[in-house]
């Protein structure tokens, strides 16, 4: 079972709001304690959990880091590599020593081009938010099937769960391959039908990350498909 997941939609607060006695709980993220009270520092979907009081921002900016797993689509491509959109700040680089493949100089267009999506790790990030990419590495591939769908980053816990234990429910719910980007991008493969059930699934996270509502979206699927 999941803590503090529990009640209907979570309250949306704004900087300076009082939320509630301190007493007993702890200040997480986005809020501070001051004369037995909790104060809001930021905008953001009031969470309690294992008695700490939290500010969730309603939409995080994805901030690269290294190690990071990312799903990338080609934004340009030059003799010796390629430059990745990432979702984060800047274009990310791929040079041609770190793709998967033996490169001859001058020919990446043969191997990657303007609009195809991979998955890849970030392998740094230097203080002016560079980003280079590797694709050397277990499972890290250019992605020819499937769909790439966002999600907010805010809810890439949500997706996940505690050790990934909600994103294997939904694969076993939805009978596709999923990977979930620390980019808040969601890769998915599975016949037609399983696809578009998955998409569904991930809208309804979408449209309703701030309510304590998808939980019981899981099981209902859970549910209605256990018997096939």
């Amino acid at each position: 079972m999941s803590e503090g997941q529990v009640g209907a939609e979570q309250r949306l607060v704004t900087p300076g709001m009082v939320i509630g006695p301190s007493s007993g709980k702890r200040a997480g993220t986005g809020t501070i304690a001051e004369n037995n009270e909790f104060i809001a520092t930021r905008l953001g979907w009031l969470n309690e959990q294992n008695d700490v009081v939290s500010v969730l921002p309603i939409n995080s900016a994805y901030m690269p880091r290294s190690g990071d797993l990312v799903i990338g689509f080609v934004a340009e491509v030059r003799n010796n590599l390629w430059f990745f959109d990432v979702n984060g700040p800047f274009q990310a680089l791929l040079p041609m020593s770190l793709a998967p493949w033996k490169v001859e100089f001058g020919s990446t267009r043969q191997h990657l081009g303007i609009g195809d999506a991979a998955l890849a790790r970030i392998q740094e990030v230097d203080e002016t938010h560079n980003m280079v990419l590797t694709m050397k590495g277990v499972g890290l591939r250019r992605l020819n099937e499937g769909a790439v769908v966002s999600i907010p980053v805010n809810l890439i816990d949500t997706i996940r769960g505690q050790n990934n234990a909600m994103l294997s429910r939904i694969r076993d719910a939805t009978n596709c391959r999923i990977i979930v980007g620390d980019n808040g991008r969601v890769w998915i493969h599975g016949d037609a039908a399983d696809m578009h059930v998955a998409r569904q699934l991930i809208q309804t996270l979408n449209e309703e990350g701030h309510k304590n509502t998808f939980e019981g979206a899981v099981k209902a699927l859970e549910n209605e498909r256990g018997e096939h």
